[in-house]
């Protein structure tokens, strides 16, 4: 079977299993975390990415300003998603936009009494399923974790941009 990666950090003993066995775990370790991602939603009766929006700018707000290029960026998603979502948050009365004293182009972003309420109510569900999640890590080893997930995401960002481009190539060729 043909190599899937050359880099010999990724190659032990010139054989890729190992990069092989890793990826497929992440992406079980993915699809579960998303999984569980979309029934904390439920649980409060929103959708998985409208729970992650709303969380995170619950967490956001305790280090300044959250609009929606913030929480796209810390999320990881197209600000057109973000702001999507965010309007449906807003119908629902969870999230509150406010104009941007500074710069009418923008908005402010705040999560209601009502939102506030619950994600309250679901860190009772969040708290057990969480430990339950990294129990087998130690602290050291979930430090070491966030910053290699941090890394990769970058990395993963590239690489389908890459992934994109040669297909294209391929395309062209054919």
């Amino acid at each position: 079977m043909p190599l899937t990666v050359t880099r010999s950090e990724l190659l032990e003993k010139g054989d890729d299993q190992l990069f092989r066995q890793a990826i497929h775990d992440a992406l079980a370790f993915s699809a579960r975390l998303q999984e569980i991602r979309n029934r904390f939603g439920e649980v409060i009766g929103l959708s998985g990415p409208a729970y992650s929006i709303m969380i995170a700018i619950d967490h956001l707000i305790a280090d300044g300003e959250v609009g929606v290029s913030r929480l796209s960026e810390h999320l990881h998603l197209s600000g057109a998603f973000v702001t999507i979502e965010i309007n449906k948050l807003v119908k629902s009365g969870l999230v509150a936009k406010a104009p941007h004293p500074e710069d009418g182009r923008r908005v402010l972003l705040t999560v209601t009494d009502v939102g506030r309420a619950l994600l309250d109510e679901l860190a009772e569900t969040q708290r057990p399923v969480n430990d339950a999640l990294f129990a087998g890590l130690s602290a050291d080893q979930f430090r070491a974790f966030s910053e290699i997930i941090a890394s990769l995401v970058g990395g993963a960002k590239e690489a389908l941009a890459l992934q994109h481009l040669l297909a294209e190539q391929r395309r062209r060729r054919a």
